[in-house]
Formats: C-alpha cells, structure tokens, sequence
C-alpha cells in the first residue's frame, strides 16, 4: 500500500506516472506502425491494438513510479557511489556510524538515560554481546587525546559519564568487525534529555566526513538517519534529515572523495514517513 499510495497519491508519483506513459505511447506508436507495415493484417484491428497499447503504457507507468526501497546514484566527478536503502544498519557489511551524545553515555538504567531500543542500545546487544563496558573501554580509548570541554559532578548527574565534548566529536572505534564511527550530534542534560538543532548536525556531518576520510576513505560506509530518534529535532521530519545528510555528503564531496560508497539505511518502521520518490529525485538532482 506504501508504494501505491506514494505513485497514485502524490504530485510526484502522478508526473512520473502521466510521463512514462505518455513516453512509452510514443515508442509503442513507433512499434505498431513499423508491426504494420509488416503483418498488414495487424492494423485491421485498431480497438484491440489501442486497448493492448494503453494497457502496456499504463503498466510502464506505474513501473516507473512505484518507489524502489533501494535508491543509488553513481558520481563521477569524485567517483563515489551513494545510496538509500531499506534495512538494519546492523547488517551491513561496511564501517557504520552511530550517533551518540555529548558525553558518550552507554549506561540504560530502566531506560534512564541511553533507551536499549536506541541504536546505542542496539550497539551494544549486536556488537557488543551487551557488555557496556567493553564499549566504554573502547569509546574512552577512541576519545583519549581529546580534550572535554566540562566535566560534571557526579552529585549533578547520577548516571552515565560526566565528561562532556564538543558536538561534532567523532570517536573512531576499530572493533574486530568493522570500523565505528561514534558521532555526538546531541547534547544531553542532567535531566537527561537530548536536544540537537540543525546547526548541530551539520557540524556533526561535517566532522564525520573529515573522519571517514582518515579512516575508510577506500571503504563502504553505513549509517542511519541521525537526528531522527530520540534526541528531540522534531522540527525536521526524517525525510528532511535524510536529505541534509545527501546535501552535507554531496557538498563535502565536491572537495575531495569522502569515501567509496556512502548507505544510508532506513529502518522498515520509518518507511512510512519518508517519500522515496522525493528522495530519489532530491538525490538525482544533486
């Protein structure tokens, strides 16, 4: 029902449609006159021949704009691959990156502070066996080096780490698997409740870009749609999100080559919110 509704439902999906067709007419007068002119016999049905001509044209239409739950644009000016696919960021084979907050907090206590249905959460169930400090060790080893920019006092914040860096921090963990991008595109409060704007996920995006250009320049790199779970930037919708990323990647790109192929994965739940064929045609357009 989602693709249906977003081809016969949507001024989007209506154009594609009435240009397929009216593209594909054109081809098939082409073929039924050269038919013609070498089974005669042929045109002396017309109502048929018009009946199957439409037909195929409507068939060609609905093709063209029914939405693929894989969209991927080939760049060659630098050659680099990027696409949006439907699918469980945990299941791809590439670097993956996850967003984090300021602090980095692992810790879910009832839900607390990190919710185990985040993708913090899912990280440490799917690669981490859910040992949280194993990704603590790791994420402190990532960050070593790097100056925060306030550390709280454990009687103002009673649960998770205390020490706070800039937004836009990326802490690159080189698990056995593949390599993680932690990214803090949020800032989370002592009440811990995680705000992010805009302006603080375009500098996140611009710092992961200078990340994955370091660290997997030659590799496949996975990520989700950032921003659009719980750290509270209701003010996009994830489709937009989702295309802040394109532009951020797209913009970062004319540069240099970010990496070899770029995935953004969306979950099968968030589907629903996110025009495909917008995205498709905001991506060929870039």
């Amino acid at each position: 029902m989602y693709g249906f509704r977003l081809a016969l439902g949507t001024a989007r999906g209506l154009r594609i449609l009435l240009s397929s067709m009216f593209a594909a007419f054109g081809l098939a007068s082409a073929i039924v006159q050269f038919v013609g002119q070498l089974f005669p016999r042929f045109i002396h049905h017309p109502d048929l021949i018009t009946l199957i001509t439409l037909g195929c044209c409507l068939v060609f239409g609905a093709v063209a704009a029914y939405p693929r739950h894989s969209i991927t644009k080939r760049f060659t000016h630098p050659e680099t691959t990027v696409g949006v696919h439907v699918g469980d960021i945990f299941e791809q084979d590439g670097s993956i990156v996850i967003g984090f907050v300021d602090t980095f907090d692992t810790v879910s206590r009832r839900n607390r502070v990190i919710h185990d249905q985040s993708l913090q959460g899912q990280l440490v169930r799917h690669r981490y066996d859910g040992d949280r400090r194993r990704l603590d060790r790791d994420l402190a080893s990532a960050l070593r080096g790097l100056e925060p920019i306030a550390v709280e006092h454990r009687r103002n914040k009673s649960a998770g780490r205390l020490r706070r860096y800039p937004v836009g921090t990326v802490a690159i963990i080189r698990h056995p698997k593949q390599l993680i991008f932690a990214v803090a595109y949020s800032e989370i409060d002592n009440h811990y409740v995680a705000r992010s704007s805009v302006d603080h996920i375009w500098k996140s995006l611009n710092s992961l870009w200078d990340a994955v250009c370091e660290a997997a320049h030659q590799d496949v790199v996975c990520m989700p749609i950032i921003g659009s779970g719980l750290a509270r930037t209701d003010h996009l919708n994830r489709e937009n999100l989702l295309k802040m990323i394109l532009l951020s990647f797209a913009a970062r790109s004319r540069h240099a080559a970010v990496c070899r192929e770029l995935r953004i994965i969306v979950h099968a739940d968030d589907l629903g919110s996110i025009n495909m064929l917008e995205v498709r045609a905001f991506l060929n357009a870039l």
